[in-house]
C-alpha cells in the first residue's frame, strides 16, 4: 500500500476523526452504538465496504444491493471521510473493517484521522466466523491487516494507538471507555454505556442479516464464555490468528 509524507500526522489534530479498526465478529456494532448515542457524535457504519465487495467479489449477504447503493469510488470515500463531519458534531465515529482496507487505498487521507483498534480473542472470535464462513482464510479474518496497520499508524504517529478487547469492555465499560475517550483526546460521556433498542438510520443496509442481537440491546451485554471449539482442520489457521492477536493485546487498555 503506497503512503505519502504530504500531511504531518496529529492524535491532537483540532478534527476529532475516530477510525476504529476491528476484524470480523467483535463487538464493533455494539461500540458504534455506544458512540453514536453521544450527542456530539455522528458514526460512519462500514464506509469502504461497498468497494471492498465492488473490487472482491465476495459473496457476502445484499452484496449487490450493498454496491448499489454505496460509494465505491475510493478517492471520494477517503476525501469525505477526511473532510468536514457532518451534521455539525464535532467528533466522527467511524467502525472501519481492517480487511476492507484493501492494497491499492494510498494512506494520506488516514494522517487526517485518529485511530483506535478493536480485538477478541480469536479462540471465541473464529468460531463465530467459521459459522457464516466456513471456509474463510487468514485475510478474511482481518488479522494481518490489522497488525499491520497498527504498525503503520505507530510508526507514523510516533505513538502506540489505543488497543482495546471486546472482553475488557463488556466487562468493564465505563473503565475501558473512559480510559479509550482520553487516549484519543475526547471527554468521556455517560450516553456511551446505554441506548434506546432498535435500529439507526446510520445502520449499513446489511444491518438485518447481522445486527437482531444489537438491535434488542439496550447496552453492552454482561460477558459470557464461549466454549465451541474450532474445527481440527481449522487449527493452522486459529494458531496462526492467536499469534497476531497477542502482538496486540499486550498493548490493550487495561480496566
Amino acid at each position: 500500500m503506497t503512503t505519502s509524507n504530504s500531511a504531518e500526522p496529529s492524535l491532537r489534530s483540532s478534527a476529532v476523526r475516530i477510525a476504529m479498526w476491528s476484524g470480523p465478529r467483535t463487538i464493533s456494532t455494539a461500540m458504534m452504538r455506544s458512540w453514536g448515542n453521544r450527542p456530539d457524535t455522528f458514526v460512519s457504519d462500514e464506509p469502504l465496504y461497498g468497494y471492498y465487495l465492488r473490487k472482491t467479489g465476495a459473496n457476502h449477504p445484499a452484496a449487490a444491493e450493498i454496491i448499489a447503493t454505496m460509494e465505491t469510488d475510493w478517492t471520494k470515500l477517503a476525501a469525505f471521510l477526511s473532510g468536514p463531519i457532518p451534521e455539525g458534531k464535532t467528533i466522527w465515529f467511524q467502525k472501519q473493517m481492517t480487511h476492507h482496507l484493501l492494497p491499492e487505498i494510498q494512506r494520506d487521507w488516514l494522517t487526517q484521522l485518529r485511530h483506535a483498534f478493536l480485538i477478541r480473542d480469536p479462540r471465541e472470535m473464529l468460531p463465530s466466523l467459521l459459522k457464516v464462513t466456513p471456509h474463510a482464510n487468514l485475510a478474511d479474518t482481518g488479522w494481518p491487516q490489522q497488525v499491520e496497520l497498527f504498525e503503520w499508524v505507530a510508526e507514523r504517529y510516533g505513538e502506540i494507538p489505543p488497543v482495546v478487547d471486546s472482553r475488557d469492555v463488556l466487562e468493564h465499560p465505563r473503565g475501558v471507555l473512559s480510559r479509550l475517550c482520553e487516549r484519543l483526546g475526547v471527554p468521556f460521556h455517560e450516553a456511551m454505556l446505554s441506548w434506546p433498542p432498535g435500529p439507526r438510520k446510520t445502520d449499513g443496509i446489511w444491518a438485518p442479516y447481522w445486527y437482531q442481537a444489537v438491535e434488542q440491546s439496550t447496552g453492552f451485554q454482561p460477558y459470557t464464555p464461549k466454549t465451541e471449539a474450532v474445527p481440527e482442520s481449522r487449527r493452522d489457521l486459529l494458531n496462526r490468528c492467536i499469534e497476531l492477536y497477542e502482538q496486540l493485546a499486550v498493548h490493550r487498555i487495561r480496566p
